[in-house]
């Protein structure tokens, strides 16, 4: 069994004085905890990835770079990366920047995203999100893996002969399927053969069942077509 810490870097004003922690005070406190944990043995530190008011965490890449450099052994997570809102060609870009910087500590979770707020911030609504999510990690599975992508699609500019720079030191870069209200990002996981990551906090606890039920499901009849992509590694619930 294997112990992680994500956090949401949320900062929302007290209810009671109104008062808000500073960023400075939020993030740095995320880069003294990623160092305490692995202290401690813990396996991995994630930084989730928000686009609203009450949250610090715009910009995991950044974060995970410097823990790059401020950390040794652990793991460094994403939790989630909002896909669906993002250029997998940049996802590409940053995160195997911080693979590289860390000597290939980098773990990808994946999520379509959980409000709309988010998504009318980058001028998209829900109604496509799953569409999104799955085209765009389609197309950074690829680039992850393979130079020289030519690739076509509905939600971005085509690519033609394209290799982003630079190369991960992990081939690949393992990517879990952030999965909490639905099964379509389960289909997703086990379409591919990746982890699935249950990051539950909300519902009820026959939600996660019914996704662990859901991902053998698919695995089995996705074996059927192709049995070399129908194995996934883990399904892990935090």
């Amino acid at each position: 069994m294997k112990f992680i810490v994500i956090r949401l870097l949320t900062n929302s004003p007290d209810p009671l004085t109104g008062h808000r922690a500073s960023s400075t005070d939020v993030l740095g406190d995320a880069v003294a905890e990623a160092s305490y944990f692995e202290q401690l043995g813990f396996d991995g530190y994630g930084i989730g990835e928000h686009h609203i008011d009450d949250a610090e965490a715009s910009s995991p890449a950044v974060i995970l770079g410097y823990l790059a450099a401020s950390t040794k052994r652990i793991r460094l997570f994403t939790g989630v990366t909002v896909l669906s809102l993002l250029d997998p060609v940049r996802v590409a870009e940053d995160y195997a920047t911080v693979d590289v910087l860390s000597g290939g500590r980098v773990d990808l979770i994946i999520g379509k995203g959980n409000t709309e707020e988010q998504s009318k911030v980058f001028g998209y609504t829900n109604d496509d999100q799953w569409e999104r999510n799955r085209e765009n990690y389609e197309l950074l599975h690829r680039l992850l893996r393979e130079e020289e992508v030519t690739w076509n699609g509905i939600y971005r500019p085509a690519l033609d002969n394209f290799t982003s720079r630079p190369r991960p030191v992990q081939q690949p870069i393992r990517v879990w399927h952030g999965s909490a209200t639905s099964t379509q990002s389960t289909d997703l996981a086990a379409k591919w053969g990746d982890p699935l990551f249950s990051a539950n906090v909300s519902g009820p606890l026959e939600q996660a069942s019914c996704c662990e039920c859901f991902v053998m499901e698919a695995i089995n009849f996705i074996s059927n077509e192709n049995r070399d992509r129908a194995s996934i590694s883990e399904v892990d619930y935090a």
